[in-house]
């Protein structure tokens, strides 16, 4: 509900500028922006992130792990360079924040209390991305593209190094994740700054679950693999 509130206004928002920027024949502004070799700015959003599990055995829904997702926040610097008209390479190092809760259905009645059924995963992601933004050409003041590309996030969550599991209420995550990211937005040329909104998926492809010490663990035993898929909404100025 909240994720689908934030999108709402990010439309509604880039819709209001959209409205200002798709008039016949508009005065360009900033015309020489995006002929630069380099181009700085920064970027502000949202996310959510969830999990995608690969278990062991599939005994359906009786031990699917559930996962109640949150909206979280980005922020970052961005560095652009120009190959040409209408390709460029960026990177975007950024915080990316978020918390989700883990609940394992899997425990009888009688074990279902919050210290065995609830886990809440909080994540501090530092993400550096290295993608390639493919442009259409520039209809009077507006842009669209598209981007993508790999990325790493260093998680300062992790407790990796953490010699407690879960067995002692601690969910251990590996520190350094290995995505591929995908998106599109619309570059919309203000009088004096760029203006972008975006979204984004991001797909971990690495395998981000530190098992617990028990092979039988509860909590962990039965997962193959466990990995990140995301979503960003970001609004960039450049």
């Amino acid at each position: 509900m909240r994720s689908t509130l934030f999108l709402f206004l990010t439309i509604l928002f880039s819709g209001h500028i959209a409205y200002a920027q798709f008039k016949e024949n508009p005065v360009l502004n900033i015309e020489n922006k995006d002929k630069k070799f380099l181009n700085y700015g920064y970027f502000l959003g949202f996310n959510q992130y969830d999990f995608k599990f690969d278990y062991e055995n599939d005994l359906g829904q009786e031990d699917e792990i559930l996962v109640d997702k949150s909206v979280g926040f980005n922020v970052g610097l961005i560095g652009e360079m120009r190959l040409n008209e209408f390709l460029d390479l960026r990177f975007e190092p950024g915080l990316h924040y978020n918390a989700r809760n883990l609940v394992y259905t899997k425990f009888p009645p009688e074990e279902s209390i919050p210290t065995n059924i609830l886990r809440e995963v909080k994540s501090t992601y530092i993400n550096f991305p290295l993608l390639l933004k493919v442009s259409t050409k520039r209809f009077g003041n507006w842009k669209p593209f598209l981007i993508g590309g790999p990325s790493a996030s260093l998680n300062l969550g992790s407790n990796e190094t953490n010699l407690d599991d879960n067995s002692s209420g601690t969910f251990r995550m590996t520190k350094w994740n290995y995505n591929y990211e995908l998106g599109f937005g619309i570059d919309f040329y203000l009088e004096y700054f760029k203006f972008t909104p975006s979204i984004r998926g991001v797909f971990t492809i690495s395998d981000e679950l530190v098992p617990d010490v028990d092979p039988n663990s509860p909590w962990t035993g039965n997962i193959n693999a466990m990995r990140t898929r995301g979503l960003f909404i970001n609004f960039t100025f450049e």
